[in-house]
């Protein structure tokens, strides 16, 4: 089956890209995953990070109020039956999600519910291949995957998570359940010490722990780091459990020594894993050209193009520093363009 565009994943990325491609009337089709044990086991669901995400304040237009009238009225019965009670503040990641994807298909996007296995570059056009065997051909294909998050995989975490428990401070740290609280944050690397000094702005105290003696980042955020005066580090240690309670969310976390030291508990209302993110890229391996952390390489500053013709890459697949919703949006927004104005030069 012929497309002129097949766009991969159903992030904010996707959909936008969906959007925009469904009124250039490139009758866009879209894999957006399969709802899948194996999916769900590596944290890969449909709808992408903001299908497991709570609260959304800072993604543009969706102010702190009542939207439930708002989303009785946008969105089909059939999906909003999957969706949890509106807690009247706002917007959650997983409404976000729907009215993105119902503001796709509105414009002619058409969804299939599988997941894209592998793609077979070709020089007039390309073949994505679906989990079910169907096999589309398509002359632009925007590749819009996202990354998950690393976890510690700890039973606790998993419970813990949306209350207490995240792996974006940018996204969550402003949150009322921080706010002149200690928190700890997981990690030794740049993105660790960036989110441990973003999250000094709300928490009281921030806790930053790692398994090593000393951090990996690099010197100059390790010393900017350290001179907080918030943020105290904690050497040598890793995670044991997350303790909590189940109305009010993390209360603890406990600590267990890498040197043969005393396990130490902390009291604190958050745990922030800054451990790394995998971007989503396993099945491009050989197709189009990755970085050493396997995120997509477009080559032009400031385009989604790949190093393949007619590949295009959008959002956290190929992002690996902002990683914001609103971020994937526009470059979900700048594939469509880029291939709209491709097939155009081409034909």
């Amino acid at each position: 089956m012929k497309r002129q565009v097949v766009i991969i994943g159903s992030g904010p990325a996707g959909w936008t890209a969906g959007i925009y491609a469904a009124r250039a009337s490139l009758q866009p089709l879209l894999l957006e995953g399969a709802l899948s044990a194996e999916n769900q086991e590596k944290n890969t669901l449909p709808m992408g990070q903001l299908a497991l995400t709570t609260e959304v304040e800072n993604y543009p237009g969706f102010p702190t109020g009542d939207l439930s009238q708002y989303l009785q009225t946008s969105l089909d019965a059939e999906r909003l039956a999957y969706l949890a009670p509106h807690a009247k503040k706002g917007v959650t990641g997983p409404e976000l999600m729907e009215l993105m994807r119902q503001q796709a298909i509105h414009f002619g996007t058409e969804v299939i519910s599988e997941d894209a296995v592998k793609i077979e570059p070709g020089e007039t056009s390309h073949k994505v291949h679906a989990s079910d065997g169907t096999v589309y051909e398509a002359d632009a294909v925007i590749v819009a995957t996202g990354a998950r998050a690393n976890w510690l995989n700890l039973p606790s975490e998993a419970a813990f998570k949306n209350r207490g428990v995240s792996a974006c401070a940018v996204c969550d740290g402003a949150l009322p359940r921080f706010r002149n609280q200690p928190v700890a944050v997981i990690g030794g690397g740049d993105s660790a010490m960036e989110d441990a000094i973003y999250l000094t702005h709300f928490a009281s105290k921030v806790y930053l722990v790692h398994r090593r003696n000393e951090f990996r980042a690099s010197s100059i955020m390790v010393q900017k780091a350290l001179n907080n005066p918030k943020i105290e580090p904690v050497y040598s240690y890793v995670v044991k459990e997350i303790l909590g309670e189940e109305k009010t969310g993390v209360t603890q976390v406990a600590l267990q020594s890498t040197q043969g030291e005393a396990d130490k508990t902390l009291d604190v209302s958050g745990v922030f894993v800054l451990i790394g993110h995998t971007p989503n890229t396993d099945f491009l391996q050989d197709v189009v050209e990755l970085d050493s952390h396997r995120y997509i390489v477009r080559p032009q500053p400031g385009r989604t193009m790949t190093s393949v013709e007619g590949i295009f890459a959008a959002g956290d697949c190929a992002d690996s520093i902002y990683r914001q919703a609103v971020t994937a949006a526009a470059s979900g927004c700048m594939a469509a363009i880029d291939a709209e104005r491709w097939l155009l030069k081409r034909n």
